[in-house]
């Protein structure tokens, strides 16, 4: 899955005056129009996009992006064609199967986040398994979001408080943002800074809803199977341009 440097993370490398993004999501849209476009069936572009998983994997790990989240399958895709759905899930379970040791070579720790009780038994086992394998890794966190709805994560979330609450584990005066965010699916990580759109929707459907509170959105017209390193260059080098005030004025901003 990781090769040798790329010449666009040695041109992030080369930029080090300038913070880039710590987490970077991305909404992997378009596999199915990328198909139909040169004439084939919706699975195909599904297939295909498994290699620009690869390629931004790689970038994130060679540029400096401490956690890549991938909004691999959501709670509403179910709803989608039978046949497209076997082929995702066949998709998830070949990454788990051929793609888990490269990651774990790469020093690459691998996540699911979502509602992983939807899937089969032997899906599970495989998604513990691979998280096991890879949870001392340090030089990258992969989240892979299957199952995962942005509603379903806060309401999740507020469950587990409450019944911290009834436990008498949390005081329910204590809590605020900060204790909330404690039960979110990416509490550990650093906020999310980029949300990248492939696919050309401006829309972020029903993704890391309380996590893209204060992120940097960027759409691009690429279809994901041919989002690339360049293409994700040119996202991180737009986040960087951009002046980040977090409800503050640009003039307190710039302050030194």
């Amino acid at each position: 899955m990781l090769s040798k440097r790329s010449k666009t993370a040695q041109t992030a490398a080369a930029q080090p005056d300038v913070a880039g993004p710590r987490h970077v999501a991305i909404i992997m849209d378009g596999n199915g129009r990328w198909a139909q476009k040169k004439g084939k069936i919706r699975t195909f572009g599904h297939k295909a996009g498994v290699e620009s998983v690869r390629s931004v994997v790689r970038f994130a790990r060679e540029s400096g992006v401490e956690s890549l989240t991938l909004f691999a399958f959501s709670s509403e895709n179910w709803k989608r064609p039978e046949e497209e759905v076997s082929v995702l899930m066949e998709l998830f379970n070949f990454v788990l199967n051929n793609e888990v040791k490269r990651l774990h070579k790469n020093d690459v720790r691998l996540k699911v986040i979502g509602d992983t009780s939807a899937f089969d038994e032997k899906l599970r086992t495989k998604i513990q398994k691979a998280e096991a394998l890879t949870e001392q890794n340090s030089a990258l966190v992969l989240n892979i979001a299957a199952n995962y709805g942005g509603r379903w994560d806060i309401t999740h979330a507020a469950k587990l408080m409450a019944q911290d609450v009834l436990d008498g584990k949390q005081q329910l005066d204590a809590i605020d943002e900060s204790h909330f965010g404690q039960y979110i699916c990416t509490a550990g990580l650093p906020e999310l800074d980029l949300l990248i759109r492939t696919g050309g929707e401006r829309r972020i459907s029903n993704f890391l809803l309380w996590q893209c509170a204060y992120a940097e959105l960027y759409f691009t017209d690429t279809l994901w199977p041919d989002f690339d390193e360049k293409v994700f260059q040119t996202a991180v080098d737009d986040f960087k341009a951009r002046q980040r005030r977090f409800g503050l004025t640009g003039e307190q901003v710039s302050v030194p």
